[in-house]
């Protein structure tokens, strides 16, 4: 008789450690686009791991961390080293697009999803899109995680054959990409991971000084500056723009203010956060 154990729930679990189950690795907007928010895209995330589970993968982001590291270099590796990647098209993100491109050079099994307000891209059409509704009926999306389980279910057992192929060798023969696996000594290992933590700290630091600096006005609001804050103060006085206009989230205000102020941000959201706490600021005032 094999031993058992009580699990923190209560629950009677095998003496022995369950195997890790392989990871079914997702791809899909997570911020607001096209009308959506990102607790939509929360949804549909849920969507996605559910019918993942019940065809026996763990469901992750690519850009998920199991560990401090280089972000990018985390994507890349992921979208190599997944069996399996599910990927949304929903509302074309270019993040999305271009991640998908890279496992599609890798000519690993991948499943493209989109929803029913997205049109078909004209470079991936030829892939089959398995489409939700993106109001995420309950009657639909119940049929749809059964249909999504067993098409990942399918594609992992078909990309076994010697002559699968994802999107690539369709269109000719070509060498498919890889990535470079080499070994290293425990020592390089440890200052390899000591230099990426540094630079994850060094990338935090400097976001954190970007964003004191354009929030010093929250020191004294009465007196306090900045040039965002300045800027968006003087389209009111001109009466270029409205006080409704003024409020976090508007897009409209990040186009208004990008020409004079984008460039001196590390990167799009950082540039949004800012200018969303400078109208926080005068909302305020």
């Amino acid at each position: 008789m094999s031993k058992k154990a009580i699990s923190e729930n209560g629950k009677a679990t095998s003496g022995a450690e369950e195997s890790p189950r392989p990871i079914c690795g997702i791809v899909m907007p997570i911020s607001d686009i096209d009308g959506c928010t990102s607790a939509h895209w929360t949804d549909v995330l849920g969507v996605i791991s559910e019918a993942a589970d019940k065809a026996g993968y763990e469901a992750k982001l690519v850009s998920q961390p199991d560990d401090v590291g280089v972000i990018q270099q985390r994507i890349v590796q992921n979208l190599y080293d997944c069996e399996i990647v599910v990927c949304d098209v929903s509302a074309k993100n270019a993040n999305v697009m271009f991640e998908l491109g890279l496992r599609l050079a890798f000519d690993k099994p991948a499943i493209v999803l989109k929803d029913d307000k997205t049109s078909y891209s004209f470079d991936t059409s030829p892939i089959e899109h398995l489409e939700y509704p993106r109001d995420l009926r309950y009657s639909v999306i119940q049929q749809f995680k059964i249909d999504l389980s067993k098409k990942i279910v399918a594609t992992v057992k078909a990309s076994a054959a010697a002559d699968y192929t994802t999107f690539l060798k369709h269109f000719g023969k070509f060498e498919v990409a890889g990535i470079e696996t080499r070994e290293v000594s425990e020592t390089e290992f440890i200052r390899e991971e000591m230099r990426e933590t540094r630079r994850t700290l060094n990338s935090l630091a400097s976001y954190v000084h970007e964003m004191a600096m354009e929030s010093g006005a929250n020191l004294n609001r009465s007196r306090g500056s900045s040039p965002l804050k300045d800027s968006i103060s003087g389209l009111l006085l001109r009466g270029e723009i409205d006080s409704t206009d003024v409020h976090p989230g508007n897009h409209a205000l990040y186009e208004r203010l990008a020409p004079n102020h984008y460039e001196r941000f590390s990167s799009h959201k950082r540039y949004e956060q800012a200018v969303d706490l400078a109208a926080r600021v005068i909302m305020e005032s």
